[in-house]
């Protein structure tokens, strides 16, 4: 980010930022106009976060675009909206004993516990319910939806 530019903040339709964003990029191509980046991260519903030089581009850019509600008053710094551009590891939340469900793979479907959470490699180790004889298996941590947390 230049000394130049700032965060503005434009207020959507809930469940459209991603093509307000799009529609954004085109409009600000073909106008030509001074907005350097778009983000519509998942965890903020209802916004669009635009880096412009200035309010004017961004207020221009969402006038035809729909959905685009209006652009929020102040700007925003780098530093407030950093934690949406790190990455999160997708075993956070997924706790030892946690039960789980297998989304993908051969297993998709099948119920197990959570025996060992590897955050380095975003992988979890798991025992099915169903099987025969209780053997280990690592899965990806992206292929589950947790079922329940560990009991206390």
């Amino acid at each position: 980010m230049s000394e130049d530019s700032a965060i503005f903040v434009i207020k959507t339709t809930a469940n459209q930022e991603r093509s307000v964003a799009g529609m954004l990029a085109k409009v600000a191509k073909k106008d030509n106009l001074d907005i350097r980046a778009l983000l519509a991260p998942d965890e903020l519903k209802g916004y669009v976060l635009a880096e412009s030089s200035n309010s004017g581009e961004v207020e221009q850019a969402i006038q035809t675009v729909p959905h685009a509600r209006a652009v929020v008053k102040g700007q925003s710094s780098m530093e407030e909206i950093m934690h949406f551009l790190t990455p999160k590891p997708t075993v956070t939340g997924i706790t030892e004993g946690a039960i789980i469900e297998v989304t993908s793979g051969p297993f998709k479907g099948e119920k197990a516990r959570v025996k060992r959470v590897d955050e380095g490699h975003e992988e979890i180790t798991v025992e099915l319910f169903d099987a025969v004889v209780p053997i280990p298996i690592t899965i990806r941590g992206d292929t589950v939806r947790i079922l329940r947390k560990e009991e206390e």
